[in-house]
This record gives structure tokens, sequence and C-alpha cells, in this order.
């Protein structure tokens, strides 16, 4: 990696929790200036704009989420086991997260009025997010593991509604007690309507 690379991925790092944290249009230059000690044409020398470095902060932050949240995923053999772990990872594993919480969440919220480039990131991570848990579930199908009358898409939207609208609740309330109440209702949902019998 050249030097030019490690100073870039140096950016990123510092600048993804300030856009996580504080949104697009809530980031200032100044801000990005302080985190990485650069001034505005050391930032610009490495990208184009504003916005193409939010949308690399943001795929920095989705990559960090989407890491933690796999821990174990794989080591796990029945494939109810692997939903109830992704569920159980959401709400347990909260370090090694970029600070601010869900880069999805915040990157949908900020960029539901503008900032198309960073509401298509958002929507690529929430559709690799959806497919990773769909897959799941119709490899669950086809061992037998899963029920065949559950649709793999809309159980991996349900899923990823309701932890991320918990989410959202918890964060408001600044109290966990919504996350544990989804995850109790997924788990229950999973060994009552979703594993095989």
């Amino acid at each position: 990696m050249s030097k030019g690379d490690r100073t870039r991925a140096r950016i990123i790092e510092q600048s993804a929790p300030i856009f996580n944290k504080q949104g697009y249009a809530g980031t200032a230059l100044s801000d990005l200036m302080d985190a990485t000690g650069l001034r505005k044409g050391g930032i610009y020398r490495h990208f184009a704009s504003k916005e193409e470095l939010a949308a690399e902060a943001f795929e920095y932050a989705w990559s960090q989420a989407r890491s933690v949240r796999a821990e174990g995923v794989e080591d796990t053999a029945n494939s109810v086991d692997r939903l109830k772990r992704m569920i159980d990872n959401f709400v347990d594993l909260r370090t090694g997260l970029v600070a601010g919480g869900c880069p999805l969440l915040n990157a949908a919220i900020d960029s539901d009025d503008g900032n198309p480039v960073i509401r298509e990131r958002a929507r690529e991570a929430l559709r690799g997010w959806q497919a990773r848990i769909a897959k799941v579930i119709r490899a669950g199908r086809t061992r037998g593991e899963i029920r065949k009358s559950v649709k793999p898409d809309e159980l991996a939207a349900l899923v990823i509604s309701q932890l991320e609208g918990a989410l959202m609740i918890s964060r408001l309330n600044q109290s966990q007690k919504p996350l544990e109440w989804a995850r109790e209702h997924l788990l229950e949902h999973l060994e009552g309507s979703v594993r095989a019998k």
C-alpha cells in the first residue's frame, strides 16, 4: 500500500465516526480537518468532494458493522440458530462499531431528503444484508431446518426492520430494553413459526 493509499484510508477511518454521528449536512469541512489533522487541500488531494469522502466513510462504517454482526455465524450449523446468532450479535455486540450507532440507519435517515450517492450506498448495504439473511433461510429450507412455507425475502425484511426499529427506539429512550424485546419476539417467532418441526 502506497503512502497516498495509507493516508486515504486514514482519512476515511477518522472521518467515519464524524459522518456517522453528525450526518452529511451536519459535518463541516473543519470537523474533518480537526479529526484528520489535514488542511482542506490535504483532504481534497485524496477525494474529489465531501460527498465522495462521506460515501467512502459510510462504506467503512458499514464494513465494520457487517464484520461484527457476522461473528460466529459461519460456525453455527443449523440455519435457525444462525439467524438467532445474527440477531444476538446485532443486540449484544456494540463494541467494535464506528461511533454513532448503526451506519445503515443513520445513512438512510441522513440521505432521505437528498444526497443520492449516500442513499444508493445505503440501499446497496440493505440489499446485501437482506440477501445474506435470505441465503441462510433458503439453505435452511433446502436442508429441512426451516419450514418450506417461510418466504426468505419477507423474513429477512422482518428481521432487519424489527432490529433497526428497536435500535432507533433504544437510542431515543437511552434504554436497551426495546432491543431486548425485539430479540425476544424474533427468537420466539423463529422457534414457533420458522423452525421445521
